[in-house]
């Protein structure tokens, strides 16, 4: 029989034992500085950062339980680490490199310090991955559920980095990896989710052989660090880029939008998965209208001059599905038969209520 001392041990610590500051210490004592241009991190009233002549770049991702993640089928190691490299890959889509990040959140009461550490080894294992440092942040009472907000600041050269303004005409419409499968990732854990519901069995087992790829892709998502180093190895610099984060089709018409240009994408020319063709065909969805409006994939959607068809043809993982018009000549999908299908964002939309 255990002693007393034993279940002590194994009891969940409450969140109001460490109180805040405590809290912040616990958490962040594990994550040593990597960038030299980190000054100053977490244990003063703001960091001290040090860019001399690179550009800053700062973005800033809010995630709320309930709007951007279910936690009855998104365990808290995979929500830290989704939730720091989706802002990485937003200063990845501007040409930059991510350097820090500040970590702020609401809990709610039914968390213990055990959660908020699981959530935390994830935010720690995407630090290490890709050689960011946290450096501050903020935590709060919450009364609904979990809030998470991170910035990530980053640094380019100046004449390195690239904006969604810059596509011009011929121009060459290019794209990482591949399309739909974090979507069709969300469709399975949301469908598995429903049938154990269904079931009454406490001890329901959720149904993932076969499609380990597109869960892993909605769970755990990478930013394309090495897309951005290959196009750096191949001395090609985009003239426009985004993160794929809200759909193919909302990304295509922000860069179109921004550019003043119009664009054909090819319909056969669009990367997809496999397990997401086997995933829709069993959900009997759309493959193409899933690849263009899912979202989640962080891919770089990116445009490249003509000129540099065949460098990126030799870059692995990426592949060109149109190109770039003039603006009067509109956004369209060429199908596999010709028909041109006018683009329409019909992406994720924050502000949808019947977003999940």
């Amino acid at each position: 029989m255990e002693n007393n001392q034993e279940q002590e041990d194994k009891k969940p610590t409450e969140i109001a034992d460490l109180g805040e500051f405590g809290l912040i210490r616990y958490l962040t004592k594990d994550f040593p500085l990597k960038n030299e241009s980190t000054l100053k991190g977490v244990g003063d009233d703001a960091a001290v950062l040090h860019f001399g002549d690179k550009e800053a770049l700062v973005t800033t991702d809010l995630l709320l339980e309930g709007i951007h993640f279910d936690l009855r089928y998104v365990p808290l190691k995979h929500l830290g680490y989704k939730a720091a490299v989706v802002n990485f890959s937003d200063v990845y889509a501007m040409n930059g490199t991510p350097k820090q990040i500040t970590v702020s959140l609401g809990i709610s009461s039914r968390f213990t310090l055990q959660h908020i550490e699981e959530l935390y080894s994830g935010i720690r294992l995407a630090c290490e991955v890709y050689g960011v440092d946290l450096v501050g942040g903020d935590t709060s009472a919450s009364v609904t559920g979990l809030v998470i907000s991170i910035t990530c600041l980053g640094e380019g050269n100046k004449d390195e980095i690239v904006y969604r303004d810059g596509a011009k005409p011929t121009d060459l419409i290019c794209v990482s990896g591949d399309l739909g499968a974090a979507y069709m990732g969300l469709q399975l854990l949301e469908r598995e989710n429903r049938v154990a519901a269904q079931s009454g069995n406490p001890d329901f087992q959720p149904d993932f052989a076969g499609k380990e790829y597109i869960l892993e892709r909605q769970l755990k998502p990478e930013a394309r660090k090495d897309i951005i180093a290959a196009l750096r190895e191949a001395g090609v610099k985009p003239t426009s880029m985004m993160d794929v984060s809200d759909g193919l089709s909302s990304e295509l018409l922000h860069i179109c939008h921004n550019s003043n240009t119009g664009c054909r994408v090819y319909e056969e020319k669009i990367p997809i998965d496999y397990q997401t063709a086997v995933m829709a065909e069993e959900l009997n969805m759309n493959l193409v209208m899933a690849a263009m409006n899912g979202g989640e994939d962080y891919e770089l959607l990116f445009t490249v001059p003509l000129t540099d068809h065949d460098k990126i043809n030799k870059i692995k993982g990426v592949s060109v599905i149109g190109y770039v018009t003039k603006p009067e000549l509109g956004c369209a999908l060429v199908t596999r038969d010709g028909a041109e299908i006018p683009i329409k964002a019909q992406g994720w939309s924050a502000f949808l209520t019947n977003n999940k």
